[in-house]
């Protein structure tokens, strides 16, 4: 099982991508670049507000060289389909979770690796910065230029009926991204019911009953509703909603060096600024749900081990047959450094 069963259908609720271009060489009189950007984010979000916003700051700043176009929740499909879009030059950027990227290079999930292998957010932030500019390079040489990667915090189960123990799980049927054959056979590896569905059918799937579970960030549950049908939350932390914001390299290119420059400046304060936003948003989004009436299910460290004993099982399932089994190792080495680091620190205090 990977952390991402959800995540290339809920992408939107963490992440934003900056794919307008700021340069003082740029003027309104060269033919404007119209840069199609596909999102998931339904229109009206924070997130898709902060689209906006970056947009018109890029058209002034390129004294209205680059005009960024947006097309939100998921109009132009889902993570695949906006992969394919760009692949023809329909779309230009994208906003994608691990999931998505996943479609251009394995490697990308690196970032999550598996569920539950994060201790907290500190442990991905050092992954993340020590395996970016691999990722970077690989997702370059497919084509794609990579402006920012960040994450929306945890994601959770939130289910119909009481979640405990991995057997209550697989009494219900889980969330499975329609796009990710790997994740629903991983599912069904271990014992689990997936239901194959699109992330726009999720609402729906509940409502009907194809669905009893869903693996996803508290924002999306608020932001879709979905507490009108579930009415708990497995406070486990599965993985972190991880993602990235790229664009293809055909339409980069067409940017005049000094923009491109500009842009990427851009984007990296951008992303700094979207992990933090959305770290909080997520935190905040649990705390209202809970005031609609969520009931949250508390773990204890014997409940959190069996969960861990469960997902060491599927190791051999995902590394070299999922994701490249050099980045996987390599992931995991950077934890044990960190953690390591870590323990002499506090040794030394």
């Amino acid at each position: 099982m990977r952390v991402n069963f959800m995540h290339h259908r809920i992408s939107f609720i963490a992440l934003f991508l900056c794919t307008c271009f700021a340069a003082p060489g740029l003027h309104a009189a060269e033919k404007t670049i119209r840069l199609k950007l596909g999102t998931l984010a339904p229109a009206g979000t924070s997130y898709h507000k902060c689209l906006q916003a970056m947009g018109e700051k890029w058209r002034k700043a390129s004294d209205g060289a680059v005009q960024l176009v947006i097309f939100p929740g998921g109009t132009q499909g889902s993570e695949a389909d906006m992969v394919g879009l760009m692949q023809t030059g329909n779309l230009d950027a994208g906003l994608l979770t691990t999931g998505g990227l996943a479609e251009i290079d394995p490697a990308a999930l690196a970032m999550q690796v598996m569920p539950m292998f994060f201790r907290n957010l500190d442990e991905l932030d050092y992954v993340a910065k020590k395996m970016r500019p691999q990722l970077d390079a690989r997702l370059l040489a497919k084509g794609y230029v990579v402006l920012f990667w960040s994450d929306s915090g945890w994601v959770r189960f939130f289910s119909k009926t009481p979640i405990m123990h991995p057997d209550d799980l697989r009494k219900l049927k889980v969330y499975s991204g329609s796009d990710s054959a790997a994740a629903y056979d991983l599912w069904k590896a271990t014992g689990f019911s997936p239901v194959s569905l699109d992330a726009t059918g999720v609402p729906q799937g509940l409502l009907s009953g194809t669905i009893s579970a869903v693996p996803t960030v508290p924002i999306y549950a608020l932001a879709a509703q979905l507490d009108s049908q579930v009415k708990y939350m497995l406070e486990l932390n599965w993985g972190p909603l991880v993602g990235a914001a790229v664009v293809h390299k055909k339409t980069w290119d067409r940017i005049p060096a000094a923009a491109r420059e500009a842009m990427l400046k851009i984007a990296e304060e951008t992303g700094q600024q979207v992990k933090t936003a959305g770290r909080a948003e997520s935190d905040a989004a649990l705390a209202a749900l809970v005031k609609r009436g969520l009931v949250v299910q508390k773990v204890t460290p014997e409940v959190a081990e069996e969960w861990r004993v469960m997902i060491d099982k599927v190791q051999d399932q995902i590394r070299g047959k999922i994701m490249p089994a050099d980045l996987f190792d390599e992931s995991q080495r950077i934890v044990k450094e960190y953690r390591a680091a870590g323990s002499k620190g506090a040794d030394q205090k």
